[in-house]
């Protein structure tokens, strides 16, 4: 891959992790007005409307038939399924029980991208990917920590199935990239997941008349960043590097939540946190990185005392 291009997939990776971030912080306002399916729809819905807008003025149209299969699934479980249940997880779980659980959706990215994709999982990945998870428990750990943490074995197992949903509708996305471009792949799947969540429409308007204006602008902003501009910028990444390192790359976002709370929300980390976080960009370091080319001897130099 031209030196360029892969800048490129760098820095939309980047831009990607940095909204999903952001993310965590308006989910905090819009959830405590918002039914997790409610807040789903409505955040596909904004998400929808951007993505069809920019696909009608880029003149792109229908993705070819190839690429259905792999939007259809991929709009189902990540779109659908993911936000519904991870919404409903987090109103079950503390936060930091919330994340550690979730954060396996990477490690099993790698491997059922091995499995059905035919992914390498090269060392430096696999090594990377344990040193973040390591971070993410830090990290989830002293979040809940605090004294008020809570657990049901209903929010696990549906923060376990927020997981499944992410890293099924990941490898599914992989091969429709082949076919479609960035931008067709991600609008399509996001009105899937909207279609899906149709049945919320009710919910939706009836809380959508008395939540507050600031959880119903957190929404929307979900639905225009988080989801419309952060999905295509994913879906470009994803389409110029592997499934898994992708995967490995939003063990950033633990680390991103961190010091955005910080700053925006005056949330001051503790130590456990800060080393937490530490260790998810430390890893997210390795399962990127590359071994060194080996050096090849100029002529002659095998003789040389």
């Amino acid at each position: 891959m031209p030196i360029r291009t892969s800048r490129l997939a760098l820095a939309a990776a980047g831009v990607t992790v940095v909204l999903w971030a952001s993310a965590f912080v308006s989910i905090r306002s819009a959830g405590a007005a918002y039914s997790p399916g409610a807040l789903a729809l409505g955040r596909l819905l904004a998400g929808s409307l951007v993505l069809g807008a920019v696909l009608l003025v880029r003149r792109e149209g229908l993705p070819p038939r190839a690429a259905w299969p792999g939007i259809l699934t991929s709009g189902l479980l990540w779109f659908g399924v993911y936000m519904v249940v991870l919404n409903w997880g987090e109103q079950e779980v503390d936060a930091g029980t919330a994340a550690m659980v979730v954060n396996i959706g990477p490690i099993l990215i790698a491997l059922l991208g091995a499995r059905f994709l035919k992914e390498a999982l090269p060392p430096r990945l696999l090594a990377g990917m344990g040193v973040s998870f390591a971070g993410a428990v830090a990290v989830g750990l002293s979040m809940s920590g605090s004294g008020q943490g809570h657990a049901s074995v209903l929010g696990v197992a549906l923060c376990l199935l927020a997981a499944v949903a992410y890293a099924g509708g990941v490898v599914a996305q992989k091969p429709a990239l082949a076919h479609g471009s960035a931008l067709q792949v991600t609008t399509f799947g996001c009105l899937v997941g909207t279609v899906a969540c149709l049945p919320f429409a009710g919910r939706l308007v009836e809380e959508a008349a008395r939540a507050p204006l600031s959880a119903t602008l957190n929404m929307v902003y979900l639905g225009v960043f988080p989801t419309a501009l952060a999905f295509t910028t994913w879906a470009y990444a994803l389409a110029r590097t592997t499934a898994g390192r992708m995967g490995a790359t939003t063990y950033a976002v633990p680390a991103l939540v961190v010091l955005m709370a910080w700053v925006v929300l005056g949330e001051l980390p503790g130590l456990l946190t800060l080393a937490g976080g530490a260790l998810c960009l430390a890893g997210v370091a390795v399962s990127r990185s590359r071994p060194k080319a080996p050096v090849v001897p100029s002529a002659g130099a095998a003789d040389a005392p």
